[in-house]
């Protein structure tokens, strides 16, 4: 949810955590704009008058970097001329404030029912496959025995293939922490030293790489 206003951002948080959904929050639209092409979510709640970056501009950002997670846009602005650009610009459904709470939670069901457009069964790079199906990796044609954790630590890193991420991307996507007080910065350097080493065997080109001072990419050339 991109949404400036905290008290409305905090009225739709509680009110979709108690549907069971899992709600990450910004406050600005470079932020939002930052977590939607960083990490990975079902639907973007996209309000339109944000500082910095308005909703609109966010929106064609996302899509202009083939970022194609369904889009539900909330704003006060009832224009038709508005709703028009907010489609235009690449929004899957648009709510007018105010609105009832039943017909955004419809909405957003309606949206996820519809899936993200860039839903894909297999990931690879390189000569690293996994099957999203069967939970079955391999290198080289080799099957990989990855426990539970390490599977989701290495579909992350490939989802986000080429690009670097942080320890704090992983504690927060991979881990699901997201109000801890201390970080957990050796827990997760501790599976990544383990998953580097079925990974990447001695003799095989090295795919997983540590960035200083940023975190860890996964990617067939050297970062």
């Amino acid at each position: 949810m991109v949404e400036d206003e905290a008290k409305v951002a905090r009225a739709l948080k509680s009110g979709l955590e108690g549907e069971g959904y899992e709600v990450a929050v910004a406050r600005t639209g470079e932020d939002g704009f930052f977590r939607a092409g960083s990490e990975t979510f079902d639907l973007v709640v996209l309000d339109l008058m944000l500082p910095g970056r308005s909703g609109f501009e966010v929106l064609a950002a996302m899509r202009g970097r083939a970022v194609e997670t369904p889009v539900l846009v909330l704003t006060a602005r009832d224009a038709v001329a508005d709703r028009v650009e907010g489609l235009d610009r690449g929004a899957d459904d648009y709510l007018v404030k105010p609105f009832a709470f039943a017909e955004l939670l419809a909405r957003i069901r309606a949206l996820v029912r519809r899936g993200r457009t860039d839903q894909v069964l297999r990931l690879a790079e390189a000569d690293l496959e996994m099957d999203l199906v069967t939970r079955r990796v391999e290198r080289g044609g080799r099957a990989l025995d990855l426990t539970p954790r390490e599977f989701e630590l290495l579909e992350f890193l490939l989802r986000h293939r080429g690009h670097a991420v942080s320890r704090g991307m992983l504690a927060r996507e991979v881990w699901k922490e997201t109000a801890r007080a201390t970080p957990i910065d050796n827990v997760i350097d501790v599976h990544m030293a383990r998953l580097r080493r079925k990974v990447d065997p001695g003799g095989a080109a090295r795919l997983l790489h540590t960035v200083r001072g940023v975190g860890f990419v996964l990617s067939a050339r050297e970062p």
